[in-house]
């Protein structure tokens, strides 16, 4: 059996040499870089009214506040991965909201105030209503986008519906206003723009922004690190819909003219291709091609109208196929190489661990359990794809010390009972009892609340994330990632520590995890794992892709799990030498049911479990 390692002498003795509780210079220059700028923006716009035309002031006043639009659809596409046609509407709504307020009311402080407040919060309950109908458990990013798709067309098709009330096709025009200067506007329009890109980089520079990333990469994963993935993405439709829409009121408000158009399916394709062209995922990029676009098109419309929108769409079609990130990322590829590696990467010298995030062990609490209570178990759960039995009745108890490894042929059904056990939707039937919980039909997130956590048989990370940021979504649950700040501290249990130093990702926070080897990958999920500090934890191969040296310290691990944490796990592994040296029972699965469970030497001398092997049928009285 392999021996557990040896328990820390004092709860920082883990963390790794070299590291540092020095602050990371590069976070306060990266600071001062964006104060700089900001200050730089703010004085463009202060005395740009002075050095431009009128007809440019007019055309970039329109702009901004469609680039603001822009960088809420960068949040929701180029962060989150949500694919969305939908802003335009809410946009639309915002400016429909001014337009339809100041004819039919008049225009004072008290209309306009409410024309801003009802066109917030009506967005904002839109959005809610559009995002749980696109977001419920099970709905696929495609049914999002369709929806989001629909969301524009029915909102123009409503306005042209309005008659006189809403003008029709003509829209509404001629009502009053604000009592404000081109010169004001501009710099008013300016200065939102720059607040909001100012607040969405803060938000994406953040743990919180991570979360977005995370969700990009793979929603899967997040659900089983306990992430409330359509509660996340549905706050974030709501919001980006209330910034769009007072966007929209500010345009309203200052063209004096609304029409259907403005919330029309046009609109919001056009959005996409700004951000597209000007490049996911940089928020600069879609608010720098927002405003460059329109300046273009008012220009260059007139001097070849014909042609413009097919220049437009030539110069799309072009950057998606081979610029598919956009161009100011081609532009300036060194400085966001740079703005990408800055928080994990920014004192990295190798071997030495990231002094920007530094490991500290989380308190790890040996909690006194009753033994002989099952913190795993399984009460016929069965698993069906129409008349296929895939688990027929699958009945079995773990308890705290257990490390039990599930054996059987492939097709058995281990890891179909794996996903049963941490998905109640994956059941046909049963239950499923974790730490005394009732399972049902509850979605992972629920599992990994009630002590869950799940390793699969592939390397289930997040690929565009580095080491500490995947570390550090795994801590989320109980340490609330902020909106505006990273923490440069990450608790781990000493036993995800122990994964980290056997294999060196301790040395690696730094490395962006698709450049990482197999075996790390799996290293690294599982002790993403380990940092969620479960109780009944399951392992589907866990070291798949492992050196023969990195096995022997990951069995020492998962035999410290059981032994002195009193942690109850699962273990699927098709290399018999390695369960036997860490699994304190065996169950052997075959065709769906349990065929027998007992010690390494009772199973392996088995001629049932030789049967099982050798693929011949068992029978009838052995088929348990």
């Amino acid at each position: 059996m392999f021996t557990p390692l040896p328990r820390p002498a004092t709860a920082e003795s883990p963390r790794p040499p070299d590291a540092t509780d020095t602050p990371v210079p590069r976070a306060a220059a990266t600071f001062r870089h964006l104060l700089a700028v900001t200050l730089a923006a703010a004085s463009l716009v202060l005395v740009g009214p002075w050095l431009l035309d009128a007809y440019l002031l007019n055309v970039l006043i329109k702009a901004f506040f469609f680039a603001i639009v822009a960088i809420t659809v960068d949040l929701l596409w180029g962060y989150t991965g949500y694919l969305t046609f939908g802003q335009s509407a809410f946009f639309g709504l915002g400016a429909y909201a001014a337009g339809l307020t100041f004819t039919h009311l008049g225009f004072s402080t008290g209309t306009a105030v409410l024309a801003a407040a009802g066109a917030v919060v009506g967005a904002m309950a839109l959005a809610a209503a559009v995002g749980w109908l696109s977001f419920y458990r099970g709905a696929s990013p495609f049914f999002a986008t369709v929806i989001s798709l629909a969301l524009p067309i029915v909102t123009a098709q409503l306005l042209l519906s309005g008659g006189e009330w809403t003008g029709s096709s003509s829209g509404l025009t001629g009502y009053m206003s604000f009592d404000l200067t081109m010169e004001a506007w501009f710099r008013i329009a300016g200065l939102a723009v720059i607040a909001v890109g100012l607040l969405a980089w803060l938000l994406v520079r953040s743990d919180a922004g991570r979360v977005l990333a995370a969700i990009r990469d793979n929603e899967s994963r997040c659900a089983f690190l306990g992430f409330r993935v359509p509660v996340i993405k549905i706050l974030l439709l709501v919001v980006t819909a209330g910034i769009a829409a007072l966007a929209g009121f500010g345009f309203g408000a200052y063209s004096g003219v609304v029409a259907p158009e403005l919330a029309g399916f046009v609109l919001g394709t056009e959005l996409i291709v700004w951000v597209a062209l000007g490049g996911r995922g940089t928020l600069w990029g879609p608010l720098l091609g927002a405003i460059l676009i329109n300046v273009a098109t008012a220009y260059l419309s007139a001097i070849i109208p014909f042609a413009w929108q097919l220049v437009l769409g030539a110069a799309f079609v072009v950057v998606i196929v081979c610029l598919p990130r956009g161009l100011m990322p081609m532009l300036l590829a060194p400085q966001f190489r740079r703005s990408r590696a800055a928080w994990p990467l920014r004192l990295v010298a190798a071997p030495a661990p990231d002094p920007g995030l530094l490991l500290a062990t989380a308190s790890v609490v040996d909690v006194d359990v009753a033994l002989d209570i099952p913190m795993l178990s399984l009460d016929g759960v069965t698993r069906s794809f129409g008349s296929l039995k895939v688990l027929d009745g699958v009945t079995m108890q773990a308890y705290p010390g257990d490390l039990v490894g599930l054996i059987g042929p492939n097709g058995a059904g281990k890891t179909t009972l794996m996903r049963c056990i941490s998905d109640g939707a994956e059941r046909s039937g049963g239950g499923v009892h974790i730490n005394g919980h009732a399972l049902a039909r509850r979605p992972p997130e629920d599992a990994v609340r009630f002590g869950l956590g799940r390793k699969f048989q592939n390397a289930n990370i997040f690929e565009s994330l580095t080491v500490g940021e995947c570390l550090r979504m795994a801590t989320a649950r109980s340490d609330r990632p902020s909106p505006w700040a990273r923490q440069t501290t990450l608790a781990l249990p000493v036993y995800a520590l122990d994964v980290l130093k056997a294999t060196g990702l301790d040395r690696q926070l730094g490395a962006v995890t698709r450049d990482l080897s197999h075996g790390q990958q799996q290293a690294l999920e599982l002790a993403m794992v380990l940092a969620l500090s479960p109780r009944v934890v399951l392992l589907d191969e866990p070291t798949a892709g492992l050196t023969k040296t990195e096995r022997t310290q990951i069995g020492a691990v998962l035999a410290d799990l059981a032994l002195r944490h009193r942690l109850c796990c699962l273990l699927v592994e098709h290399d018999l030498d390695f369960v036997r040296e860490v699994a304190t029972r065996i169950v052997v699965m075959h065709q769906g049911r349990i065929a027998m469970q007992g010690s390494f030497a009772e199973v392996t001398e088995s001629t049932l479990v030789r049967t099982i092997y050798a693929g011949t049928a068992l029978p009838a009285t052995e088929a348990i």
